[in-house]
């Protein structure tokens, strides 16, 4: 369309165009504060990622100190020295890239705060810019970045073999954009760009660089061994194999070192006598109950701590001598049966076991002599009766379903480091607090992933424990991220029932 003759009316064509174009230029604060936020998840990653770091080189310098490993560990941990200094050379020029954009953001101090043009679009276009004006920081960072990739990858020829096709830092080149045309580095993350986005894409950058880090410092230590636990706690157990016996029954009492090491030298006497210690560090004591009442038995073990000083826990072992009168019946966990799996029972008797039988209403009971197993199916009572030369004695127990387990994940904590989350591969539930060793295997679960790179939740399944099958969403997933496993189905010793699910949000 041709302007106006009229010289006013050009001036107000003219002066439209300029504000459009200053509408078109402008960047929400919503989109702003979307890239602080994501910035500020990258920057707690990478200190996570600078700690886990941090504690493999720690296990290298002991496997240094230690005469068993010091000979292979020693060129490891050369390899794994040099990754460091890589990264940090790489993760500080990043740093320096950062304060410069925002010197061409207008940086200043106010009140101790960095204040600069988050929405500036020309700071990033005129600092990593190739074209007249620009400062070509662009191609530098890229063939900086190209340059780390190279020699982390040379470090040693397995580590190029193991991590080639799976390096965090991709070789840089051309990028193909949103229409399919490819574009080059400079122009493709940085050309008129927000500078609080620039500074982003860099943090993310770094992100990459730590996570190469920790991939080639993991391998170095693998290498040597895995990450060496020096027990630093020490403390004496004592068990009995009953609390309650008729006279002529045995009673066995274990004493020794919990954690144990051969460090700790463990010195066991049991009711006043010295005990042999076993290679397990546990000491044995047997003895026949005899008369009726309460008895004690102390137990005091002494053990050396690793400050290299002695320390001395005293027990008292306690357990009661039944008299001849009556049957008893006791459930070795407590008054309860649990249906689906073996609930182990005690029983006494005043007689012989040839004058003595044993019979069940609720359940079924097996075994001979005191020792004998219950099985019951359904919610309720269970009765045992115990006939011991023609006297009966019922005892009633209660019957209740095994307690659902908790769903987990990793450390099993409903908020998680994304990068944590990434290295899981499979989901579990744990019965907690609960006296029976018994496992529950998933047998399925929904999955629904949602948040940060998650435009629309994403829904789907997984058969089993496994998380493999979620590969391509759990890559996706990054701070901000939220992960919900929900309509969660376990196989336990009773059938397949439902439990609780989880939600975890990834920072």
């Amino acid at each position: 369309m041709a302007l106006p003759a009229e010289p006013r009316q050009k001036m107000i064509n003219l002066m439209y165009l300029v504000l459009t174009a200053l509408l078109a230029l402008n960047v929400s604060s919503e989109i702003l504060n979307a890239f602080k936020v994501v910035d500020k998840s990258l920057i707690t990653s990478n200190d996570n990622l600078t700690s886990a770091n941090n504690t493999l080189y720690t296990s290298l310098e002991g496997k240094l100190k230690d005469p068993m490993t010091a000979e292979k560990a020693k060129p490891w941990n050369e390899k794994a020295n040099l990754a460091k200094k890589l990264s940090n050379d790489m993760s500080a020029y990043i740093d320096q890239l950062k304060v410069e954009l925002k010197k061409e953001a207008g940086l200043k101090i106010e009140e101790g705060v960095e204040v600069y043009k988050e929405d500036d679009l020309e700071a990033a276009t005129r600092l990593f810019g190739n074209e007249k004006g620009g400062k070509n920081k662009g191609p530098e960072l890229e063939n900086k970045l190209n340059e780390f990739r190279r020699k982390m990858l040379e470090i040693d020829p397995s580590i190029l073999a193991e991590f080639e096709k799976t390096f965090p830092i991709e070789k840089q080149g051309k990028v193909k954009g949103k229409d399919g045309k490819e574009k080059d580095f400079t122009f493709a993350y940085f050309h008129m760009n927000p500078t609080v986005a620039a500074i982003t894409l860099l943090s993310k950058f770094q992100n990459n660089v730590k996570n190469a880090e920790n991939q080639i410092v993991t391998y170095c230590h693998n290498q040597v061994g895995a990450v060496k636990v020096v027990y630093d706690q020490f403390a004496a157990l004592v068990g009995q194999s009953s609390n309650y016996l008729m006279p002529g029954e045995e009673i066995e009492i274990t004493a020794g070192v919990g954690a144990y090491s051969k460090a700790a030298q463990p010195q066991i006497t049991i009711n006043g006598a010295g005990a042999a210690v076993g290679p397990d560090g546990r000491a044995s004591y047997k003895t026949i109950a005899s008369g009726g009442g309460a008895r004690t038995v102390p137990v005091s073990v002494t053990y050396t701590k690793p400050d290299g000083t002695k320390e001395t826990k005293s027990f008292e072992v306690k357990y009661t001598v039944g008299t001849p009168g009556g049957a008893a019946c006791s459930a070795d966990k407590m008054n309860v049966f649990y249906i689906g799996v073996d609930n182990p029972v005690t029983i006494g008797s005043p007689t012989g076991w040839d004058k003595t039988t044993v019979s069940m209403s609720g359940g079924t009971i097996s075994g001979s002599g005191s020792a004998r197993t219950v099985r019951v199916s359904a919610l309720g009572k269970a009765s045992i009766t115990v006939n011991a030369d023609k006297k009966t004695t019922n005892f009633e127990f209660r019957i209740k379903k095994i307690p659902d387990p908790v769903f987990k994940v990793g450390s099993g904590k409903v908020r998680m480091p994304s990068v944590e989350f990434k290295s899981q591969q499979f989901c579990r539930a744990e019965l907690e607090n609960f006296d029976f060793d018994l496992r529950f295997n998933i047998v399925s679960a929904t999955v629904f992933f949602s948040g940060a790179n998650f435009s629309n939740p994403v829904q789907t399944t997984i058969q089993g424990n496994q998380l493999g099958s979620l590969g391509s969403f759990i890559s996706r997933c990054g701070p901000g991220s939220v992960i919900t496993f929900d309509n969660v189905k376990v196989q336990g010793p009773d059938g397949v029932r439902s439990i609780e699910g989880k939600s975890i949000a990834l920072y």
